[in-house]
Order: structure tokens, then sequence, then C-alpha cells
């Protein structure tokens, strides 16, 4: 059997569908299970994994139609299976899919757009649920090609090389984490496509959080982010000023993953870095507002929500649509008037239970 894993979409939606190919290559062990991909990212975490056979990157968002096509042409009428990657609710990933013309193209039939975004074209679904975490409906997923329920799903899976073990020892001796410290990881990002820059809390909180972890619990805060992040992440170590808070820069995902791992908690807004420290089996404290947290709270780890919990949420649902809010009061209220007060007091009942 030849299967292709279709994960286009984020490095948290990625990491989300592992535990899905952990049991894929159970099942199959003898089949041909290749990776597309088209985020540096996601080929980087995949091919570190010991599932794929083959990991296939492309930068689609950056190439035209016609070479994207041209590139693809070479992975047409291959494979006996193809997967969308939950969630991938876009018309542009299930033409991608019928392009590719595998016998059985597996996705999720979705609750929202699902016949505009040409869902139908997927000839294997599973309908979306939307009390189940994205992991349980990936898993569902692969479960129409192994016939058999899974009572026990599998972690997420990040693993990490000695070389980013090695790097990540030196750069903590480097900025002066000691074995005793109490190190907490901070993420103050998100994606900024499609609107989404509004599930991010303020930086003044995230550096007023900071400040108060430093002052009271004597912690260590290292700030995470990507390269598109140095702005803000700038911004909030401006605004902290402290000895005890740094900067973390690294060259790859990895790095950041094996320095993450070394936090005793990990606070962060709904990211991809969040679902790496629950791959990291970090405690994490994640501040939530429009998204459903039923669908993407950090796995098989130990955490917390921070949220208002308000009557209008969750109002993102998986969709090429932009994020909108349609209070009238306050825009994107759950984020905006959610204190710090709030976040720490949970942050104080989390590490003191």
């Amino acid at each position: 059997m030849k299967i292709l894993i279709n994960a286009l979409s984020g490095i948290g939606d990625a990491l989300m569908f592992t535990p899905a190919l952990a049991l894929l290559r159970k099942e199959f062990p003898e089949a041909k299970i290749d990776a597309l991909t088209m985020l540096k990212g996601v080929k980087e975490l995949y091919e570190n994994l010991e599932e794929p056979d083959n990991v296939y990157y492309y930068d689609m968002l950056n190439k035209s139609k016609f070479s994207t096509a041209k590139y693809l042409s070479k992975l047409r009428n291959t494979y006996d299976v193809s997967v969308n990657v939950y969630p991938s609710n876009r018309k542009e990933y299930n033409l991608l899919h019928y392009f590719l013309k595998a016998k059985k193209r597996l996705g999720v039939n979705y609750i929202h757009n699902n016949f505009f975004n040409l869902g139908f074209l997927n000839n294997v679904t599973v309908k979306e649920n939307n009390t189940s975490h994205c992991v349980e409906t990936n898993v569902k997923l692969i479960q129409t090609l192994i016939n058999k329920d899974e009572k026990e799903i599998p972690p997420l899976s990040f693993p990490l090389k000695q070389t980013d073990i090695d790097f990540a020892s030196r750069y903590l001796s480097d900025n002066r984490i000691e074995k005793n410290d109490f190190v907490v990881g901070i993420h103050a990002g998100c994606s900024t496509l499609k609107n989404h820059i509004n599930r991010r809390w303020q930086a003044e909180k995230f550096a007023e959080l900071s400040k108060l972890l430093i002052e009271k619990r004597n912690a260590k805060v290292l700030l995470f982010g990507g390269p598109d992040e140095k702005e803000l992440k700038n911004k909030i170590e401006n605004l902290v000023a402290n000895n005890n808070f740094i900067n973390v820069i690294t060259e790859n995902l990895r790095q950041t993953a094996a320095i993450i791992k070394r936090s005793d908690l990990f606070v962060t807004n709904d990211s991809g870095l969040m679902h790496i420290a629950a791959a990291m089996k970090r405690k994490t404290i994640v501040i939530i507002g429009p998204t459903n947290p039923n669908f993407i709270h950090p796995w098989q780890t130990e955490y917390r929500i921070a949220s208002l919990s308000l009557d209008c949420a969750p109002c993102f649902f998986y969709s090429p649509k932009p994020l909108t809010c349609g209070r009238t009061d306050k825009q994107f209220k759950c984020m905006h008037d959610l204190s710090v007060e709030i976040v720490y007091k949970i942050t104080e009942e989390f590490l003191d239970k």
C-alpha cells in the first residue's frame, strides 16, 4: 500500500496528526508512507519522525499555481490512499487532493462550509465533531483504513536529536539557567494569517505577567517565537527589562523544542509552540479567546485554560474565512478583557495544587 499524508496547514496541525501517523505505521508496517508539506517548520518536524519514508516540501504559498501543479504532477496517480490532515477546510486543499488521484481520498466532512470548500471531492470521510480534539478526529480518520477502534491514542511526537539537546544545554548554561531554577516559557505570538493576530493576548500583559513571575516566584522567563515575531519579542523584552528575562533565539524548530523542554511551566496563546510544549510534556497554561478549547487543548499533558468563557465563545471554526468578532460593545473582548490578575491567579493555583 502507498499512502500520502497531505500536511499542508500549520505546525500545530501537523503535530496533532502524529498520533494518527504512529497508528498508521503500526498497522501497516510494510506500507510506503510519504508526507507532502508546504511549510518549512512542518518539513523539519516530519523529517525527524520515524514513520514517513519520504517528506516532500514545496513552498506553494510563494509559487505560481502552474509551477505547483507541475511539481505535484510527479505524485499524481502514485498513491492508493491520500489523507488530508485535519483541519484543512479549504477548497485549495481538496482540489489538490483530487488532483493527486489516489483511489481513497480521506478527509473530514466539516460542519461549516464543507460543500462550498469542495469537501465532496473526498471519497472517504468522517463527520466533524465540535466536542472532539483534533488528535481524536485525525485518529478517527485513519481508522477508516484500520477498521478497528484504537483504545489508546499515542502522544504527540516531536523527537529531538542529540545535537538539539546539546545546543539547548549550552544555550541554557550561557544564559545562566541553573539546574534548580524555576523556568517559565512564554509564547506571545501565533499565526497572523486570516486575521488570527486577534487570538494574541496583548504584549503588555505578557510583560506584566513575566514581571510577576520574576518578582514572586524568582522565575527565569524564556520568551519564544519565530523570526516573524522578532518585533513582538523585542517589545516585550524592553518592557520587562530584567536579567531574569531571556529573549530566546534559535536556528530551527528542533532547537526551540529542546529549550522548551527545560521549562517548568509554559504560558502561551493558542499556537504551534503550545503543541510543541505538550509534546515535551510541559505543564501548560493556554490563553484562549475565540477558539474552541475542545479542538486544541494541550494533548496528554497537564494544562489549564485561561479564558473569560464569554457566551459568544467559541466563535472561530475551521474555514478559510478570516477571524471576525460579532460583538457590538467591544471587539475581541475575550482577549482584551482577560486581565493579568486572572491569568496569574490561574498560574498560582496550577503551581500550588
